[in-house]
């Protein structure tokens, strides 16, 4: 699994993205999305003096059907909305990424981060291109679990060399004493900490590469 932070241009004509673009001073949260092929619906907080124009411009958008609100008091609006322009739930939902929310629009930008595996990530960069969604990644790193790295045996004596101070700085136990205390001969416990200390290096080499190519840095 990766988590990858990139920030989304949405493309002039997709009309959340005009509409902050047109009320650039204006915060749109999206707090709840729910995509289908032709429809969508989202529930979304809309922050700014003036919210209650900004929820007029969206029931005039020819694509959005539907506007609920919930509430508007004190320049913050609470909206549900239906469109038949879901450009960008789309891709997550072709790809079947969980959407992470809450997400904000500003500026006819957003900031997105989205924990998936490698291939689904660029799959998502993919059709993000043939949708001509122009996109900028920030980073994308991989997350480790060293837990499910390591066997059992391997992770329960590596906490144990870790308690008992074999890997400080100087060491606090050498092995020949952490044999010792744990009953069990030197050679076992060199070669099952050696064999743990491979795995979690290569692991971490690993995920010091750079992104596949699909999920590189592009506008």
């Amino acid at each position: 699994m990766a988590t990858a932070a990139f920030t989304i241009t949405l493309p002039e004509g997709v009309w959340i993205g005009d509409l902050s673009r047109t009320h650039p001073e204006a915060e749109i949260r999206v707090l709840a999305a729910l995509p289908d092929d032709d429809v969508g619906v989202g529930h979304v907080e809309i922050l700014h003096p003036d919210a209650e124009s900004i929820v007029e411009s969206m029931r005039d958008e020819a694509s959005v059907t539907a506007v609920e609100v919930f509430e508007v008091h004190d320049g913050r609006a609470l909206v549900q909305f239906r469109t038949t322009e879901p450009l960008l739930l789309v891709p997550i939902q072709r790809t079947g990424i969980p959407i992470q929310l809450p997400f904000t629009i500003a500026g006819g930008e957003l900031d997105w981060e989205i924990t998936a595996p490698h291939e689904r990530l660029s799959e998502l960069a993919t059709l993000f291109e043939e949708l001509g969604i122009p996109f900028e990644v920030h980073h994308v790193q991989q997350n480790v679990d060293l837990r499910q790295l390591l066997t059992g045996t391997q992770s329960e004596l590596v906490d144990e060399a870790i308690d008992r101070g074999y890997y400080d700085t100087p060491r606090e136990c050498t092995l020949t004493e952490l044999a010792e205390q744990l009953d069990m001969a030197p050679s076992t416990i060199s070669e099952t900490l050696h064999r743990a200390e491979e795995k979690i290096v290569k692991e971490f080499a690993d995920a010091g590469e750079v992104a596949p190519a699909p999920m590189r840095q592009r506008r």
